[in-house]
């Protein structure tokens, strides 16, 4: 049986390696066994952030929505529960966008709704 060497394949990894850990502080760019470590840690946390900034994201827009509809004189809830009633298909993040940069709009479909 014939010898299999690695050493291109072992220096290619590494290059991806550390090709991936580019930007990380200290060791962490620099060697392969911080630097796999390190990525192994920033997946996680990405994979776990991605879902949290849904969530952030939602909740920001509920404020925005809400500050916008309160200079009207109505609340969130009931604002969110007369568009369902009226069947207006606007999503939250659509009404934070035209409370934030379109107020006018923004009050004709409070004025829509009311």
């Amino acid at each position: 049986m014939t010898r299999v060497k690695k050493g291109v394949h072992a220096l290619k990894r590494r290059r991806s390696v550390l090709k991936q850990a580019k930007g990380f502080r200290h060791g962490r760019s620099k060697k392969e066994r911080m630097a796999k470590d390190a990525l192994l840690h920033a997946g996680a946390y990405a994979f776990a952030h991605r879902k949290d900034k849904k969530s952030f994201n939602r909740k920001l827009w509920n404020i925005k929505i809400n500050a916008g509809s309160r200079q009207s004189g109505m609340s969130y809830s009931k604002l969110i529960g007369a568009l369902s009633k009226k069947k207006i298909m606007l999503d939250r993040k659509i009404l934070a966008d035209l409370s934030e940069n379109n107020p006018e709009t923004f009050a004709r479909i409070l004025k829509s709704v009311k």
